[in-house]
């Protein structure tokens, strides 16, 4: 089984050794670092222009248009990886071989699930970010994808989700997964005006559709499993369940830690 794993990076950084794993450049049209010999994302046919709405889905959309000769692609970043057992390093990464192992079982491998306990997805992603990109969202599927809006709305009624845009899939669940993230996320760009948007906030395409994989994995008849994930250098949990707190409830604490 040919399998690739791309590990997205805006700059040079420490890599897996780990056979399959493909370091790529992403935003390289607007970013390119003379030196670094990663796979670029702006060759061949790409979006890597739009980097900076679409975060490590200029990957995701190379790997579509340009990885033919694949019988699995995946995507990590270059913190935050799949792991089969410890110590989590870059040195341990989950191997070609267990991917292998899994993809005789399963279409599609994901993140473990984030909980955010006291929110729903839908909304910590509205106290958190702009409301009217996830509303335009569902009108949009209510128009255009109508099969997924049952699973749309349970999706946004959790308090769960497969986030990151962290995957390794078999190629054609992969082309079914990318078919309606970027048709989705296509129509979207006509419908929102994000000129005015924070750098932060103008990256919304990529935060939609973090969403929306659980919305595509549930609507079809992919089987998945799920591994564990770690970002290497830690994730300072209390200061993001902090922050959770105060944008719950709208209140603003002293400077954390």
């Amino acid at each position: 089984m040919k399998i690739k794993i791309l590990v997205a990076a805006h700059k040079k950084f420490p890599m897996p050794n780990a056979e399959g794993y493909m370091p790529i450049l992403v935003g390289a049209a607007r970013n390119y670092k003379p030196g670094i010999e990663y796979q670029r994302d702006d060759e061949g046919e790409n979006i890597s222009s739009k980097n900076p709405n679409y975060n490590e889905l200029t990957a995701v959309y190379w790997a579509w248009k340009n990885l033919k000769d694949v019988d699995a692609i995946g995507l990590v970043h270059y913190r935050r990886l799949f792991f089969d057992t410890k110590p989590y390093s870059l040195d341990n990464v989950l191997s070609i071989r267990k991917v292998e192992e899994l993809l005789t079982q399963y279409d599609v491998i994901l993140p473990k699930k984030r909980n955010y306990y006291i929110e729903t997805n839908y909304s910590h992603y509205i106290h958190a970010h702009h409301k009217e990109p996830l509303d335009k969202t569902r009108e949009i599927i209510v128009q255009y994808y109508p099969d997924y809006l049952f699973n749309y709305d349970k999706v946004m009624h959790r308090t769960k989700a497969h986030m990151f845009n962290m995957f390794i899939m078999k190629k054609e669940a992969f082309d079914s997964y990318c078919q309606f993230i970027f048709g989705v996320l296509e129509k979207l760009e006509d419908e929102i005006d994000i000129s005015d948007y924070s750098v932060q906030e103008a990256r919304v395409y990529g935060y939609i559709s973090e969403l929306l994989m659980d919305v595509w994995l549930e609507t079809n008849i992919y089987k998945y499993t799920e591994v564990t994930w770690e970002q290497l250098g830690g994730k300072n949990n209390i200061v993001k369940a902090i922050s959770l707190i105060e944008r719950k409830f709208g209140i603003k604490t002293k400077t954390h830690f």
